[in-house]
């Protein structure tokens, strides 16, 4: 499992985390990505958080998907302070804005359990030029899915040990590689000009899967079996099922 090996370090598992889903103007996903991997990954890390993924949804041809990781709520709110009051995205806010229908669809999120969180240990991150080099020559990069399970009040830490013992053994079973797991962080939001979901109660894993086939193998599976973990959900769970565009960490 790529898990992280030291939960101390904010750079392996960010303690506090946005799953951001962004509705955009059709045809402008691409537009985004672009403007996105040029302009806002360093100029974001820059002020000390870490964008670790970017993603298009491949069930939706008009969602970005991505996230970013803070090392608490405080070092949070200066981050974004000095992001959205900057001069990067001053310039660059309108195009970015332009291309967008909504980006309130926010989940605030913390690991499941120690060593739950993003390993990002020896990951290097291509260049813009690696990028659009590999953008010539672009392939399905694998495929990240993110599940996100809506849980009642205060289930979150009974249903993360519950998953531990029991999904993530037959998630190895079926080799499939864990990234990651999350439950909500119910702490205040420490930058209200950017809103959260609040009151949201969430469960959420991040997987990988190679290729389309290896993904669909283990969706049958999962369809054949009888799914472990079901107590304590208020509605269906939502998969994501994405690929990281050319500069994502995470992938």
């Amino acid at each position: 499992m790529d898990l992280a090996r030291n939960e101390m370090s904010p750079r392996l598992a960010s303690p506090v985390m946005e799953l951001r889903q962004y509705t955009l103007k059709p045809g402008q996903r691409e537009t985004l990505i672009a403007l996105f991997d040029r302009e806002f990954v360093e100029t974001q890390e820059a002020t000390g958080m870490t964008v670790i993924g970017q993603f298009r949804d491949l069930d939706r041809p008009d969602m970005f998907v991505w996230l970013r990781g803070f090392e608490d709520m405080e070092s949070r709110k200066d981050a974004l302070t000095a992001f959205y009051g900057g001069p990067v995205w001053t310039r660059h806010r309108d195009a970015a804005n332009a291309t967008m229908i909504d980006s309130d669809d926010v989940l605030l999120l913390k690991p499941a359990w120690r060593r739950a969180g993003f390993n990002l240990s020896g990951r290097k991150r291509p260049t813009t030029s690696e990028a659009e080099n590999k953008s010539r020559n672009s392939r399905l990069d694998g495929i990240v899915e993110i599940r996100i399970l809506h849980l009642r009040p205060g289930m979150e830490a009974g249903f993360a040990e519950r998953f531990q013992a029991e999904a993530v053994p037959q998630l190895t079973a079926n080799g499939v590689q864990l990234l990651g797991a999350f439950v909500s962080e119910h702490a205040e939001n420490t930058f209200p000009r950017l809103p959260v979901r609040a009151g949201e109660n969430v469960f959420i894993s991040v997987t990988r899967f190679d290729n389309e086939t290896a993904h669909a193998r283990y969706s049958a599976a999962l369809a054949a079996s009888r799914e472990t973990t079901q107590a304590d959900r208020t509605k269906a769970a939502e998969t994501l099922r994405l690929t990281p565009t050319a500069r994502s960490l995470l992938r």
